[in-house]
């Protein structure tokens, strides 16, 4: 998710699923400036190119809103959401949507949802969002009209668009906490965001479709990639030129027994290790 302008800017539909198929050998973790979380490609991706045999066209996730713990002097931001596209490096494109909390100079939180697809600007919505809220993010992709969706059930809203998108990459489907980007107006120049602390936040109720099978962080064809947040890292997932954050937080996933769900946890001083 990145933000225009070195200014404030930010960013379903799970039926029934066919039963994963067994999970392929699982990826070594990869370490990312900017990431953290899981995504799914197919089988055979490395960690920087996600195979063209797997085409993904939808995905959802559910979690409790976290809430940031802001300091005075220090801006900070966490973004929390679903997307497809966008882990290979060299990809076109990445379709999101999900919440931010951003904490400004002062001290204060605020909270949001929004949209992006990329190469597009992100789009913040007026969904009311805050901390402790139920929501459910959706991405699905039906030729080139991408749904975006997001529920917050707490307060039972919801925020539904067709879009047509200008590019589009289904070779991955993830679920992350990515501390933001602030670029400049050209977009040649991007800096990522400090992580702001938002203690732990679990994806639940995870699913995603590839090639017209379901699944979850296992399913027929594709290989789940757990991936950690590292600031000093200095590689930034989508926006790989991206400056490394400022500061030493960084965030780790572990995912659950099934499968089926998995948590983010804030590190104060995160070091690159196996979840």
């Amino acid at each position: 998710m990145t933000r225009g302008r070195l200014a404030a800017v930010s960013f379903a539909l799970a039926g029934a699923l066919a039963a994963a198929a067994a999970a392929a050998p699982a990826a070594s973790t990869e370490i990312s400036s900017n990431w953290a979380g899981y995504v799914v490609v197919g089988s055979g991706s490395t960690l920087d190119t996600a195979s063209p045999a797997m085409a993904f066209t939808d995905v959802t996730g559910t979690w409790t809103q976290p809430a940031a713990t802001c300091t005075p002097g220090q801006p900070a931001s966490i973004a929390t959401w679903v997307g497809i596209g966008g882990y290979d490096l060299n990809a076109p494109a990445l379709e999101q949507t999900g919440t931010e909390a951003d904490c400004d100079a002062s001290g204060k939180a605020s909270y949001y949802a929004w949209y992006e697809l990329v190469p597009a600007g992100s789009v913040q919505l007026k969904l009311k969002i805050a901390p402790g809220d139920t929501i459910t993010s959706t991405v699905l992709i039906d030729g080139t009209d991408v749904l975006v969706q997001i529920k917050d059930r707490t307060r039972r809203t919801t925020f539904t668009r067709h879009l047509r998108a200008p590019a589009l990459d289904e070779s991955s489907a993830e679920w992350v906490v990515e501390a933001p980007s602030l670029c400049s107006a050209d977009g040649r120049f991007c800096r990522t965001v400090p992580l702001a602390n938002f203690g732990s936040v679990t994806f639940r109720k995870i699913a995603a479709t590839g090639n017209g099978a379901g699944g979850t962080l296992s399913g027929p064809g594709w290989q789940a990639t757990p991936i950690q947040l590292v600031p000093a890292s200095g590689r930034g997932r989508f926006f790989g030129g991206a400056d490394a954050a400022a500061g030493t937080a960084g965030a780790t996933p572990a995912p659950s027994p099934d499968g089926a769900s998995f948590t983010v946890s804030w590190v104060a001083n995160a070091t690159a290790s196996s979840p």
